[in-house]
Parts: C-alpha cells; sequence; structure tokens
C-alpha cells in the first residue's frame, strides 16, 4: 500500500509540474511611450509650487504639473515634481518625479534636463488605469525669465499592468 501511496503523490506532483510548464505565464499588458513635450511654467507667488503646462506630440497630448521642491548642487539644481499627463480620450497618468537640471556652461539660466517619471498607477484612470513603472525625458530649460519660463524635452520608455 505504501509502494501505491507513494507512486500517486509522485504522479499527482509530475502532472502537476507538467501543467505548470504547458501553462503559459500570463504576460504583462505593456505600452511604449514616447514623444515631445513643450513646457510653460507659471510663477503662482512667494510659497507657493511653480505650475507647469505644455502641449504634447506622441503617446500623450497634454500635460500639467507642479514644482513641490528645488535643491541646489554643484552642476545646477534637482527638483521633485508631479504631473498629470492626458490623453484625447480621458485617461491619465499620475507621476510623480525627480528632475536633474544641470547649468550649461556660457548659458546662465539654461539647463539640460533630465527627468525620471514615476507612474502612480492608484491615480492613474481610463484606459491607462492599473499601468506602473517608469519613463524619462532629457531635453533643455530657460529659465532665465522668471515670468516666462520654457522647456523643451523629449520623452520616452515602456510600462506596463
Amino acid at each position: 500500500m505504501l509502494t501505491i501511496t507513494k507512486t500517486l503523490t509522485h504522479g499527482v506532483v509530475a502532472l502537476g509540474a507538467a501543467l505548470a510548464l504547458a501553462t503559459p505565464a500570463l504576460a504583462d499588458e505593456c505600452i511604449e511611450l514616447g514623444g515631445v513635450a513643450v513646457a510653460n511654467f507659471f510663477f503662482e507667488g512667494e510659497d507657493q509650487p511653480l505650475v507647469i503646462s505644455g502641449g504634447l506630440m506622441g503617446s500623450f497630448h497634454n500635460a500639467a504639473g507642479r514644482i513641490l521642491a528645488q535643491r541646489e548642487t554643484e552642476t545646477g539644481l534637482e527638483l521633485d515634481i508631479e504631473h498629470y499627463f492626458g490623453r484625447a480620450d480621458g485617461s491619465a497618468l499620475y507621476t510623480q518625479d525627480q528632475a536633474v537640471l544641470t547649468s550649461v556652461p556660457g548659458k546662465a539660466g539654461r539647463y539640460m534636463i533630465e527627468i525620471t517619471y514615476d507612474v502612480q498607477e492608484e491615480v492613474s484612470r481610463g484606459s491607462l488605469a492599473g499601468y506602473d513603472g517608469q519613463f524619462r525625458s532629457y531635453g533643455l530649460v530657460d529659465m532665465r525669465d522668471p515670468a516666462n519660463f520654457q522647456g523643451l524635452v523629449r520623452y520616452s520608455g515602456e510600462i506596463c499592468r
């Protein structure tokens, strides 16, 4: 009887292993992101976040955001930012971001910018609900005139759910 039980147990384990190998894993559903953003910055007053608004081409159609914190570094600035990226169908992604701005030598108030966008899936909505991950951008920002900050970035990456 012990032999039969052992054989049955091993057979069930072998069958379970075979089924696990034969059943494909559920693949993540991913979206490639890419495009260009033209940003304008709006000063709302002392002790208020700097507001960002931009038109986008590519995966998103518009974006809005706020610069929440700014730190000076040896080479320029670091920023904590939040963004809402929108699509024509009303879907949106919310991100919490880190930006590194590197001063352009000989061009006061102008910076090369690199941003890492961390998607916050619990706030995103519509066809973008449930997506998670990061994407990045790089570009230039002109901060010479506080009443007329401007930027241009190229964004790309992949997010999945």
